[in-house]
């Protein structure tokens, strides 16, 4: 049986939507292949989206959060505007919460995925509850996240683990490419969750 490729049709849905991502992923500094990842994360790229509290699109952005002065996007329902209020909202977690030189660029992004997730406040408790019992409160991964699957649940671990697992399979396989004749997947890399822009060539 051959290898999977990549669907066309599902690859230039994931490219229309990806143009959007680029868009607000540049406006606020953000990497959109992250921002990608995030959203597949949340809504396996379906703005029809309605979460049991609420959330609301790709990004799953909560309508009382949309409104909020700092954030102010009331009409999340159009895709454009739902990927704009979740990057939005992501650069003020980044920017309010975890604005610290002791922090890695990298473990600033980790923290503020967690907080969208579980919320800053509680990412924050983590952190010094981290520092208290011999963890590096800036380092998330086998750190703060080790405290917070203790204390919150594994909710928000799964969840960054899960984006960045994400993000990690898009780079490899230059899934935000204009690659229409299909390319084949590299074997050691996991293809599940990516099924949404994948087939199998059965031929």
């Amino acid at each position: 049986m051959a290898k999977p490729r990549l669907n066309p049709a599902k690859m230039a849905k994931l490219e229309n939507v990806s143009k959007i991502f680029e868009l607000y992923g540049d406006q606020y500094d953000i990497d959109w292949v992250m921002l990608s990842a995030q959203a597949f994360q949340e809504s396996g790229l379906d703005n029809s989206k309605v979460s049991h509290r609420g959330a609301v699109g790709i990004m799953q952005v909560l309508p009382a959060t949309a409104k909020d002065p700092y954030i102010n996007i009331p009409n999340i329902k159009p895709v454009e505007n739902n990927i704009h209020a979740g990057t939005k909202y992501l650069r003020f977690i980044h920017d309010r919460y975890f604005d610290d030189p002791d922090i890695d660029k990298n473990d600033k992004v980790y923290f503020s995925l967690a907080s969208y997730n579980a919320g800053p406040a509680k990412i924050r408790r983590m952190r010094t509850l981290a520092r208290k019992q011999g963890y590096d409160p800036n380092i998330w991964f086998n750190n703060v996240e080790i405290v917070a699957r203790r204390n919150i649940g594994r909710e928000p671990v799964q969840y960054v683990a899960n984006i960045n697992r994400y993000y990690v399979i898009y780079k490899q396989l230059g899934i935000i490419q204009s690659q229409r004749d299909g390319i084949d997947i590299p074997t050691e890399v996991e293809i599940d969750p990516v099924q949404l822009i994948f087939e199998s060539n059965r031929e």
